[in-house]
């Protein structure tokens, strides 16, 4: 199994929002850059990522599983773009901010602490691990 990290502005697309979804899921779409969209082409079904709401919180609020691999994104009729769908799987207990990732030595690597900007983004199994100890998910 990856891990993955799915960036939203709030404002666009809530955790709430995801959650109402319920298990049918919803396309991540509208993403435009090729490497996101590597990225999504790469996810395979089950695996899990973190929803994390940009601008203003900066914050992983839960937990998200891919529940359709990549197909084309039905936003556009551009045959470049794709996209996956994904369903909610439970929150965080506690969110984790960005700022909490750049604090912790173990996550100076990950993607989300040097490139913040990238909407969608791997996480190794390691960070996937901090992630989940700050958030303080039981075991």
């Amino acid at each position: 199994m990856a891990y993955w990290l799915f960036k939203s502005e709030p404002s666009t697309w809530s955790w709430d929002q995801q959650v109402a979804k319920g298990d049918a899921g919803e396309e991540w779409d509208g993403v435009r850059n090729y490497q996101a969209r590597n990225h999504m082409r790469a996810m395979k079904l089950g695996d899990l990522g973190l929803f994390y709401h940009s601008q203003k919180e900066k914050a992983a609020v839960g937990v998200v599983q891919v529940c359709a691999e990549a197909h084309p994104d039905s936003t556009t009729d551009d045959d470049r773009w794709d996209c996956v769908d994904i369903k909610a799987v439970h929150p965080l207990p506690h969110p984790v901010t960005l700022q909490m990732c750049k604090d912790d030595p173990r996550l100076a690597d990950m993607v989300l602490v040097k490139s913040s900007r990238l909407s969608v983004q791997p996480v190794t199994a390691d960070e996937w691990a901090v992630i989940m100890e700050l958030a303080k998910m039981p075991q």
